[in-house]
């Protein structure tokens, strides 16, 4: 029995449902992918083309990589999330962003790209507070 997978984007306008394991789960820190999500990297699951289904209004962005092919990122009309992206240099594949993902357990990063982007804070230190939800805290004036 083939795995699906689902996700939508914030305001859930756009969704969609992925037959089957992804060929590869890439997290990436190239400067498009830092700028689209206003962090330090990307992580995506790439489907077959064929088997992932989208429904809603996306809007797209589309620009060349610096190997020259068209990158398209594709987001929620509606609330900006971006839901998934494509190149030319692998026609036939879609690439989900993993965070849109109603459940990626199972999922883990594979590889890394364009590490040597990576910024030097985009990383956790062993003495970061982490919070197991929203804390209290306020900034004090």
């Amino acid at each position: 029995m083939n795995k699906k997978y689902t996700g939508k984007c914030l305001c859930g306008n756009v969704s969609y449902i992925a037959d089957g394991q992804p060929k590869v789960v890439a997290q990436c820190h190239c400067e498009e992918c830092r700028r689209l999500s206003g962090t330090g990297h990307t992580v995506g699951a790439m489907f077959p083309s064929d088997a992932v289904s989208v429904t809603g209004k996306v809007s797209q962005f589309k620009y060349l990589s610096g190997k020259g092919s068209e990158v398209t990122k594709a987001f929620c009309a509606t609330c900006g999330s971006p839901v998934y992206g494509t190149n030319t240099r692998t026609p036939d594949h879609m690439t989900l962003t993993l965070g849109t993902m109603d459940d990626a357990s199972g999922l883990g990063i594979e590889v890394v790209i364009f590490e040597r982007d990576k910024p030097h804070w985009d990383q956790l230190d062993e003495n970061v507070i982490s919070f197991p939800t929203q804390p209290d805290w306020k900034p004090q004036n």
